[in-house]
This record gives structure tokens, C-alpha cells and sequence, in this order.
């Protein structure tokens, strides 16, 4: 299931098509290695600019300039990318696989339209299944989830994919390091909240790209949490005493994931004081403490990106191990190697 851009992208789209049309270009089929997943977008308008991204180098290059002609013939077609590094490659990939890419042109009042119906259920927590026909006459809608089978879904006449509001990411805390860290979720695909009980701090010049800035104490929050299905937390505050009273909230909605920040003593500190008051082991185990992944972060901004490098890990299922380690080799190519090459 693909989350977190979606707002922003159909939010682009939406500009877009207010002023020109677009050609959508949609990862529809993938086979081995690939620079991007199934569903993953890019569009290109009539005066040459482009949003999004299908993994970029020579494969995006071939897919931009099928998209140009598109725009002139109105012609739906698919567009294969061979990363395979064959002979027969026209693409000069090396990835390892292929992608198969489907062009289609989205102009007018009713592309528009949906659009605009797409960002309402997206903003209102709601997902959308969005159905992108196949045939020539036929133009993409949008149906219920009842009727989808898996995710996203490749089949003879349509493709099928289910469009989910973004993660939320509530940073509780708006001191030095919240600064960075909501820059780099919103990057991310999450949606930021900011909380801090200090006006001076939790404001929106300091924080323009959260979509909510609370300058009240953590149980103003209750409300907007309780409509929040896909919730991650990090706990970036000023003490052990907000921290305590963030996580005796928190705990409460089950969080995708809940970091805290801090030396062990203040995490000791927390944890002693929440067993005391009856909290189990279990559900202390479900919190990231010291939050963040080790890469020897120092500075405000390492440390965001230390932070947001456990939250992707969380949400994406990673090991957090090094790409070189994973695949089970040096990232070092010795010489008779690079000789092959």
C-alpha cells in the first residue's frame, strides 16, 4: 500500500491541471531490481515541466519523451523500461530488472473533478481506491474498497491501486531538533503535527511545513488523535516531566511507533515511574528509547535525520543495517571485479 505523497502529488496535479494538461506516467509492473515501486508517479505537463519521479536516468528520459507525444495524440500507451543492462537494453539500466509504465493523458473539467474528489477523502483520513482503465474510450474512477482485492493490482483490462491518507507524525516537542526533524518527515511523506505547551516555541513560522501547530499542553491533542489511524510519535522534549505526561497519553492510542529522546538516566527515570504506576513491561517495550538509529549523530540535524532514518525503518519494515551488509557483500569492488565490469 502506498501512503504519505499522495496528498502532495494530486495537490500538484490539481495546480496543474487548472492551467494545462498533464500526461500521468504510473509504475504499473515491476520485475526484479528497480529504482521505484509499483504505483509510483510522475507527471509531465504540456509546457515541458515535470513532478515526480518513475527512478529517474535514461528510463525516466525514454518515459518523458513518450509522454511528450502523448500530449499531442492523446494515445494511452504502455512504456517499458529494461534496467536488465542486456544487449538488447535500450535504456542503458543496470538495476537488474524491468518496469512497465503506463502513459495517460488527464486534461478538463472531469480529470479535475477527480482529482478534487481524490484530495477531499485523502484530507478527511478516508481511503481511495482509484480504478485507471485500459481501454481507449475509458477514463479513470474511483470505486470502493469492497471491491479491491490487494493493494494495488495489475490485470488484463485496468490498473487498481488504493491511494491511503499519509502517516502521521506527531513531534511532541519544539525545540532545536524538531526543527529539522519535521523538515525531513514532511520530505518523508508524513504528516507533521507539532506540540509544545511554550507559544514562543510551537509556532508556525518555526514550523511552516507541519500541517498542525499546537502551542498547547499534549492533552489538547486528544481530540485530533482519535481520528488518526496510522499514528507514529517522537518525543523530543524539553524533560522527563513532559515525556511522562506525553506517554501516559500516547500509550493509550497504540502508536505505530513511539521514540524518546534522552540519556539513559532520564529514560530510567520514565521507565521507573511508569512501572510504579502500573505499566507493564509489554507495553514499555513499544517504546524507541533513545530514539533513533546509531550513525553517530551529533548535531540538531544528524539526529533528525538519525530519528526519521527509524521511522522509515519502522514504517518499511527495514533491518536498518548498511545496503552493503544486506546484500551480503563488500561495498568495495576488488580489482579483477572492476576489470569485469
Amino acid at each position: 500500500m502506498l501512503r504519505g505523497k499522495h496528498i502532495h502529488f494530486y495537490q500538484v496535479l490539481a495546480e496543474t491541471l487548472e492551467k494545462t494538461s498533464v500526461v500521468l506516467a504510473t509504475v504499473v509492473k515491476t520485475k526484479g531490481s528497480v529504482p521505484r515501486e509499483i504505483g509510483a508517479k510522475m507527471l509531465i505537463s504540456s509546457d515541458g515541466k515535470s513532478f515526480g519521479t518513475i527512478g529517474g536516468g535514461a528510463g525516466e528520459a525514454k518515459v518523458y519523451q513518450q509522454a511528450l507525444q502523448v500530449l499531442q495524440t492523446g494515445e494511452k500507451q504502455f512504456v517499458e523500461i529494461d534496467l536488465s543492462g542486456s544487449s538488447h537494453s535500450q535504456t542503458q539500466g543496470v538495476c537488474g530488472g524491468t518496469m512497465l509504465v503506463w502513459l495517460e493523458l488527464w486534461s478538463g473539467y472531469k480529470a479535475i473533478e477527480l482529482v478534487k474528489e481524490i484530495l477531499k477523502k485523502l484530507t478527511l483520513e478516508q481511503t481511495v481506491v482509484l480504478i485507471t482503465p485500459f481501454a481507449p474510450d475509458e477514463k479513470p474512477y474511483l470505486t470502493t474498497t469492497q471491491t479491491l482485492n490487494s493493494p494495488l493490482t495489475l490485470q488484463n483490462q485496468a490498473f487498481i491501486e488504493l491511494l491511503s491518507p499519509p502517516p502521521q507524525l506527531l513531534i511532541s516537542g519544539a525545540g532545536h531538533i524538531a526543527i529539522p526533524l519535521s523538515q525531513i518527515a514532511k520530505i518523508a511523506g508524513f504528516q507533521v503535527i507539532v506540540q509544545d505547551d511554550r507559544p514562543e516555541f510551537a509556532t508556525k513560522q518555526r514550523f511552516p511545513e507541519a500541517a498542525i501547530v499546537i502551542a498547547e499542553p499534549i492533552i489538547a491533542i486528544q481530540e485530533i488523535l482519535n481520528n488518526v489511524s496510522d499514528l507514529y510519535v517522537a518525543l523530543v522534549t524539553r524533560g522527563y516531566v513532559q515525556d511522562l505526561t506525553a506517554l501516559r497519553l500516547i500509550l493509550n492510542y497504540q502508536p505505530k511507533y513511539i521514540g524518546m529522546i534522552g540519556s539513559k538516566k532520564r529514560i530510567h527515570t520514565v521507565y521507573k515511574i511508569l512501572r510504579s504506576e502500573g505499566y507493564s513491561e509489554k507495553l514499555l517495550e513499544q517504546i524507541y528509547a533513545p530514539i533513533g538509529l546509531d550513525i553517530g549523530a551529533f548535531t540538531p540535524e544528524e539526529i533528525a535525520v538519525s530519528i526519521c532514518a527509524e521511522l522509515i525503518k519502522v514504517r518499511r519494515g527495514g533491518s536498518g543495517l548498511s545496503l552493503s551488509i544486506v546484500n551480503g557483500q563488500s561495498s568495495i569492488v576488488n580489482s579483477k571485479e572492476f576489470m569485469e565490469l
